[in-house]
C-alpha cells in the first residue's frame, strides 16, 4: 500500500477503474460487475475508483453493492464531484456520453461549494458508505474559476471535518493539474492518458511538480482507452478512432514486446508505474477475466532489453521509462 501525499489514505499500486461498471460503451450485467469486483479482491486490489458520471450513478451503485460484504477498513474508494445528477424523464439513452444506460438523469456542471456537498451526499447514498476516502474534482477544464474559488475550498473543509480522507483533481490534461499541485494543498491528482507509452506529456510539468511538492499521482488511461491493450485497426485512442501513426507505433511496440517474451499490456502498466511520484495506476476493468489478465500483466517483469530496444529504435524517449 502507498500513502497519498500527506494524508493517511493508502492505495494499492494497481487500482480498479469502475467506469465499465456503469456500462461504458456496452452493457455489463449485475453479476458480471460483481464478479469483476470479487476477482479484484482475490487478486489483492484494494483501491476502487468511480464517479457519478459513470453510467449516471450506475457504477457507484454497483461498486457499493459489490463491496458491501468486505471489511470497510481494508479498501479505499474514490469518487468525483463536479457533475451533479438531476432526475430526468428517462426517455432515450446516454450513449451520447458513452454509457449504455437509460437517460434517467442529466448531468449538471456544478463546482459550487453547495454542489460539491450535494454531489458527495448523493454518492455516499449510492455507494452505501458513510465516508469516502478520496474525492477528486472531475474534469474542471472549462470551470477553472469556480473550481479553484469554490469547489476546492469546499473539499478542504470536508477533509478538515473528516468526511473525506484525501482530496484532489482528476483530468485528461496536465496544465491545470500542475496548477492544483503547485497552488493548492491537494493530496493527490488523477491524470488520465498523459503518461503512457504513447504520450509522455506529464513528464514535462506534472510529474516533476508532484515530486517536488510531495503530492501523489494516480495514473489512469494507461492503455490510452484501448490502443495499448490490443492494437488493431478497430482500436480507440483517447475515446476516438486511433490515428494511423499511433496505431503503427503501438504495433511496432507490440512486436518488440513479443521479441522479448513480454506483452504490450504488461509494458504499458510497468511504464506508468515507474515514476517516483506515481502512487498507483488505474485499469478500467469489466469482467473477472479482465481483472485476472491485468493482475497477471502487472505482476510480470518486463525485461530491460525491451526498454533498451524501444529507446534505440526511437519508439520511446531515452530519458523515459524504467531503467
Amino acid at each position: 500500500m502507498t500513502r497519498l501525499g500527506r494524508s493517511r489514505v493508502e492505495i494499492t499500486p494497481l487500482g480498479f477503474g469502475a467506469a465499465a461498471l456503469g456500462n461504458l460503451y456496452t452493457p455489463v450485467d449485475d453479476e458480471q460487475a460483481a464478479g469483476a469486483v470479487r476477482a479484484a479482491w482475490q487478486r489483492g486490489i484494494r483501491y476502487f475508483d468511480t464517479a457519478p458520471h459513470y453510467g449516471l450513478g450506475l457504477s457507484e451503485r454497483r461498486l457499493g453493492a459489490a463491496l458491501r460484504g468486505y471489511d470497510r477498513a481494508r479498501y479505499t474508494v474514490s469518487t468525483k464531484v463536479g457533475r451533479r445528477l438531476e432526475a430526468a424523464d428517462g426517455t432515450g439513452d446516454d450513449l451520447a456520453h458513452g454509457f449504455a444506460v437509460p437517460a434517467t438523469h442529466r448531468r449538471v456542471w456544478d463546482f459550487s461549494a453547495d454542489g460539491v456537498r450535494r454531489t458527495l451526499e448523493a454518492s455516499l447514498a449510492r455507494l452505501g458508505l458513510d465516508r469516502i476516502d478520496v474525492v477528486y474534482l472531475h474534469d474542471p477544464d472549462d470551470h477553472a474559476g469556480q473550481a479553484f474559488r469554490e469547489a476546492y475550498p469546499a473539499l478542504e473543509r470536508l477533509r478538515a471535518e473528516g468526511v473525506v480522507g484525501a482530496i484532489g483533481a482528476g483530468m485528461n490534461q496536465t496544465a491545470m493539474l500542475t496548477r492544483f499541485v503547485r497552488d493548492t494543498d491537494v493530496d493527490v491528482v488523477l491524470c488520465a492518458g498523459r503518461y503512457t507509452l504513447l504520450d509522455q506529456s506529464a513528464a514535462a510539468d506534472l510529474l516533476p511538480a508532484a515530486a517536488e511538492r510531495g503530492v501523489s499521482v494516480v495514473l489512469g488511461g494507461v492503455f490510452n482507452s484501448g490502443l495499448l491493450a490490443d492494437p488493431t485497426p478497430a482500436s480507440t485512442y483517447d475515446y476516438g478512432p486511433a490515428p494511423k501513426e499511433l496505431l503503427d507505433r503501438a504495433l511496432r511496440m507490440k512486436a518488440v514486446a513479443e521479441r522479448h517474451g513480454t506483452t504490450l499490456r504488461a509494458a504499458a502498466l510497468a511504464f506508468a508505474s515507474a515514476p517516483p511520484a506515481v502512487a498507483g495506476v488505474l485499469a478500467g476493468l469489466r469482467s473477472a477475466a479482465e481483472v485476472h489478465d491485468c493482475a497477471d500483466r502487472f505482476a510480470s517483469a518486463v525485461p530491460a532489453g525491451f526498454w533498451q530496444e524501444l529507446r534505440e529504435s526511437g519508439l520511446l524517449p531515452r530519458e523515459e521509462g524504467p531503467s
